[in-house]
């Protein structure tokens, strides 16, 4: 029996660590993809290295503001950059003091990209737009879904445009009946649903 245990034991061990490097493998895949074509927000946290200069390497936040800072670089503008692009222009600062340096920058978190669901939602909150595709029924959905006394009719998206508070109407029993689906729109990092 205790032979049986172990190597029942050593099987679990194993397919945890294979289990484990697939989900390291399909994290790494998630954020590479991101990497690719996704604009900085504030509040997204990027990882910064100078090929041979170990004292350039490091997590930096993109302040409220938009904006980074990075020894020998300065201040310099983050939000709306792609990685690629903050590279770039991290590069060109960088090339005062070093000769042809060469800059990787890797997005590793995007706290910045997040809505929120507040009112009568079984779990209110914050969470990460993991898609671009994020809609309003698929927030209500990852919030829990509505609480009995929830008023279907009257949800609201909350999003600023330009510094202006923007509201639109969402009728939660016509999208569940399939109709009114264009106000089913897709969220942007900052909305507020509002479940009364």
């Amino acid at each position: 029996m205790l032979a049986t245990y172990k190597k029942t034991g050593i099987r679990f061990a194993f397919l945890a660590m294979l289990t484990g490097m697939a989900i390291t493998d399909l994290q790494a895949a998630e954020v590479s993809a991101v990497d690719a074509g996704y604009k900085l927000r504030a509040g997204d946290i990027v990882n910064v290295s100078v090929w041979q200069e170990p004292g350039l390497e490091q997590l930096v936040l993109v302040r409220p503001d938009g904006g980074i800072s990075f020894p020998l670089a300065g201040d310099l503008k983050a939000e709306g950059l792609t990685v690629d692009e903050l590279g770039k222009s991290l590069k060109s600062k960088l090339t005062r003091y070093i000769p042809d340096p060469v800059v990787t920058v890797t997005l590793q978190e995007i706290p910045g990209n997040r809505v929120y669901v507040v009112g009568r939602v079984n779990k209110p909150g914050d969470f990460p737009i993991i898609s671009r595709d994020l809609t309003v029924m698929q927030a209500i959905s990852i919030a829990g879904g509505l609480s009995p006394f929830a008023k279907e009719k009257k949800i609201r998206i909350l999003r600023q445009i330009d510094g202006k508070e923007q509201s639109f109407p969402f009728d939660y029993k016509q999208a569940i009946r399939g109709e009114g689906l264009s106000q089913n729109i897709r969220l942007q990092p900052g909305d507020v649903v509002v479940v009364p």
